[in-house]
């Protein structure tokens, strides 16, 4: 199977890169292919014939997207887009990554995770833009997977845990929200979902994330907890912290469509995590 990977050099692109190694793989990262350029991206899919495209390619800094929802767009919309128009001319599949952003994060009264079949309500321009590139792709190319994921963690990249951990060791003292519920994802086991994604050839929209919920303080002080972090962890509020964006207080998505189509689920989050931090090179509490 011949795999052209876009974003590669990305936190999930490149354990993409080392999940689909069994297979014949371009890896491509944005200065190699700019999927913005619609020509580009044309003459990069016919140049190669892939059986498959897997699309990492995105802005994700939530923050950014509001200062700038052109280029967003532009990224996150219509780069999949022409993936998609370029993957129909050679009889590709094309793989691309969305978010849980694409919901409107309101708390659902059964308690239940989003689910492929809610509408969409996005509450910021990230959210638009990869609900946009939804649309298109849908719309475009019947051969299609999109995987709406979360709160994606790798050791190769930023992300709250990183971030966290570094924070805490320059300063002693960490400020998490506590009112944003949902599913943490881990790179490395997301990336081995897709490719048993792409090998059971299931078209459609699945959601991919790892087991359980919790809020993002949960995350750190369980992250904490197990490299033996003595920083303080201060519990604050979306409002308190002020950004930009709005964030959606309820991200959970529901694994049961992947379970029943063979690609899921993915292990507990607090499994993910104690593997993400043995990447990492952090030494375990004794």
């Amino acid at each position: 199977m011949k795999v052209l990977i876009t974003g590669a050099s990305g936190q999930l692109g490149r354990d993409c890169v080392d999940a689909f190694g069994d297979d014949e793989v371009v890896a491509l990262d944005r200065h190699h292919l700019d999927v913005t350029d619609e020509a580009a991206v044309f003459d990069m899919v016919a140049s190669v014939t892939p059986d498959v495209v897997v699309n990492t390619a995105a802005v994700t800094d939530v923050d950014a997207c509001e200062d700038d929802p052109e280029r967003v767009h532009r990224v996150n919309a219509l780069g999949p887009w022409w993936l998609a128009r370029a993957c129909a001319t050679v009889g590709a599949r094309l793989l691309t990554v969305s978010s849980d952003y694409v919901f409107s994060g309101e708390w659902l009264a059964d308690g239940r995770g989003w689910n492929e079949f809610d509408p969409v309500a996005p509450v910021n321009a990230y959210g638009r833009s990869k609900a946009a590139g939804e649309q298109l792709v849908r719309e475009t190319l019947r051969d299609h997977h999109i995987v709406r994921t979360a709160w994606l963690c790798g050791a190769r990249g930023d992300n709250v845990v990183t971030t966290m951990l570094r924070w805490a060791r320059e300063h002693g003292e960490v400020a998490v929200v506590d009112d944003q519920v949902g599913s943490p994802t881990f790179a490395r086991d997301l990336a081995a979902a897709l490719r048993r994604l792409v090998v059971a050839g299931r078209p459609g929209t699945v959601h991919l994330t790892n087991a359980g919920q919790c809020s993002w303080f949960d995350l750190v002080v369980a992250a904490f907890e197990q490299v033996g972090m003595e920083a303080s962890i201060v519990a604050t509020t979306s409002a308190q912290l002020g950004r930009r964006a709005a964030r959606p207080a309820w991200s959970v998505l529901d694994g049961t469509h992947a379970a029943a189509i063979g690609v899921g689920p993915l292990p507990h989050w607090r499994e993910g995590l104690v593997g993400l931090l043995e990447e990492l090179g952090e030494r375990p509490a004794t």
